[in-house]
């Protein structure tokens, strides 16, 4: 910018940056973002969807998740969070793609750093940035009571997603320790409000693990807490975790936990794992990347 004096480039220069994401964070921490490409079917069209983080590692600390491993370091800034979407935006436009889907599915828990969050979905969507809809943006999260009661006050119509993986407290709580905080009825409680004020379904999140949740009687329960109009279960094969006894189910148990579901009139789905074959499965990026860069700016 050579038509603005030295002095004001200078300034410039100290206060902002054209990307905050190329390749490392500017502390040189890392974060996972991953573009997933998905063939138009019978039943949808095709899409790109983002699945973008929302903060250095997690605090939540889940038994099968390899990113509660790593440990918490930070939450990201809003321009950090808008980053990523307008990086894999720049790479698509090479191959004249665009994204159609955002979802807060990568590290963190988005619920935990609220005001970048939603900030960054505002400016998404803003007429005279992205124009991006928040009716293509899925926020997943355990489940904060409060936070989720909060979001459905906003007038934002995203998408909630919510990361159930057990049909009792006992269990569920065994798994993901805040559970003894928000347990789930409350949890289930506050996102049927929130689909019926946004008239938006919300997707419960079920990562099936072998021996641990993956029983027909389990299925059953499950049916009875999420049952309602404008609600769909994704179950989810755990992705494996180096060092972890936990495994995920076989194809046939899975398909049977599905059946249960779907007989008692629960609209549900068995996710198709991405990413293994590249490390890109939630918590394998990072997992794979050297140490060295996590250590504080």
């Amino acid at each position: 910018m050579r038509t603005l004096p030295q002095s004001a480039r200078r300034q410039l220069d100290e206060a902002y940056a054209f990307s905050t994401v190329t390749p490392h964070l500017a502390d040189g921490r890392t974060i996972e973002t991953v573009v997933m490409h998905y063939d138009a079917t019978s039943r949808s069209r095709a899409r790109t969807t983002i699945c973008v983080s929302s903060q250095v590692g997690c605090p939540i600390g889940c038994s099968f998740c390899a990113t509660g491993r790593s440990g918490f370091d930070r939450n990201l800034s809003e321009a950090e969070i808008v980053d990523q979407f307008l990086m894999a935006s720049r790479k698509l436009a090479d191959a004249q793609r665009s994204l159609t889907n955002v979802v807060f599915m990568g590290m963190g828990e988005p619920l935990n750093n609220y005001a970048a969050v939603v900030g960054a979905i505002r400016r998404w969507a803003a007429p005279d940035t992205l124009n991006f809809s928040p009716r293509r943006v899925t926020i997943s999260t355990i489940g904060l009571v409060p936070f989720i009661e909060r979001l459905s006050a906003e007038s934002l119509p995203v998408n909630l997603a919510i990361s159930l993986h057990a049909p009792d407290d006992e269990l569920r709580s065994s798994m993901i320790p805040v559970n003894r905080k928000y347990p789930i009825a409350a949890i289930v409680g506050a996102a049927r409000a929130h689909a019926e004020r946004t008239g938006r379904r919300t997707s419960y999140e079920y990562v099936l693990l072998q021996g641990v949740n993956d029983s027909p009687e389990q299925a059953r329960r499950l049916a009875g807490l999420v049952k309602h109009r404008l609600s769909h279960v994704n179950l989810i094969p755990m992705n494996p975790v180096e060092g972890s006894p936990l495994a995920p189910p076989s194809k046939h148990r899975s398909q049977a936990f599905q059946s249960v579901l779907q007989a008692a009139g629960i609209s549900t789905t068995i996710r198709a794992t991405r990413g293994l074959d590249i490390d890109a499965a939630c918590g394998q990026l990072r997992a794979r990347q050297p140490q060295t860069v996590l250590t504080p700016a």
